[in-house]
């Protein structure tokens, strides 16, 4: 049997046309049978669709393994520490004193963080009054407010090679330099983006893992996010770090 509509010489086999027919009243609601021809282009069209998502999730995916090899071999300073206790994604640790650059943002904590981050990253980009360049390190910190009508601030933690003294003034008054000892600190590891929300869940399950180990916290929480903003939630790393007394 052939289909003469615009094929007309091509030939069909009869299982073959009576397999065509029964998908082309399955290709349209209320099973409207289609011609052959027509049959057999939305079935290579949506095969091209399919192959389309295939290849798209490929080069996301790729793009997600090369930014992660990226950001591995790019050797961030992070802030030393002396680990106390390890019990899977929870650990107790005691840091050294550091040089931060913050900033404090009267607003939500998505807004904060963004509007942090730019003011920041600006100071250590060149606007200072040296126009240096100062490396990026890891983690940005934003510490959660104290009440609802007080401030989230943003911090980076300046390269361990400068003192107060060396570093420029920033060019932004609303960025401030100065020294913190964060003292002995427990967290959380988590992967994916550091929503609000998901920060609250984590807090909440290490405030369960202190209670379980009859250790007190010390203030308010902190948001760890170790990452640049461009990278993938699967290859993420967060934490939530809590002062414990």
């Amino acid at each position: 049997m052939t289909d003469r509509t615009k094929y007309s010489n091509v030939s069909l086999s009869h299982p073959t046309y009576e397999v065509l027919k029964k998908l082309s009243k399955e290709l349209l609601p209320g099973g409207t049978a289609l011609s052959i021809s027509k049959t057999v282009e939305t079935l290579a069209m949506e095969k091209m669709q399919k192959m389309t998502i295939i290849i798209i999730l490929s080069i996301v995916l790729l793009l997600g393994i090369n930014m992660t090899r990226g950001y591995a071999n790019t050797t961030l300073e992070t802030p030393e520490y002396e680990l106390i206790r390890k019990d899977g994604q929870f650990e107790i640790r005691q840091y050294k004193p550091m040089i931060v650059a913050g900033t404090k943002v009267l607003t939500g904590y998505k807004k904060a963080t963004y509007t942090g981050f730019r003011r920041i990253a600006n100071y250590i980009f060149g606007g200072n009054e040296k126009t240096l360049e100062i490396a990026m390190t890891a983690p940005v910190i934003s510490n959660s407010p104290v009440d609802v009508e007080s401030a989230y601030e943003v911090i980076f933690i300046m390269p361990s090679v400068y003192t107060l003294d060396d570093l420029p003034e920033p060019n932004n008054s609303n960025v401030e330099l100065s020294q913190r000892d964060l003292g002995q600190v427990a967290s959380i590891l988590f992967g994916g983006w550091a929503t609000k929300t998901r920060a609250e869940y984590f807090h909440n399950r290490l405030m369960e893992w202190l209670g379980d180990q009859q250790l007190n916290p010390d203030g308010k929480y902190m948001v760890a996010q170790y990452n640049s903003p461009w990278m993938l939630p699967p290859f993420r790393k967060n934490e939530i770090l809590v002062r414990i007394k």
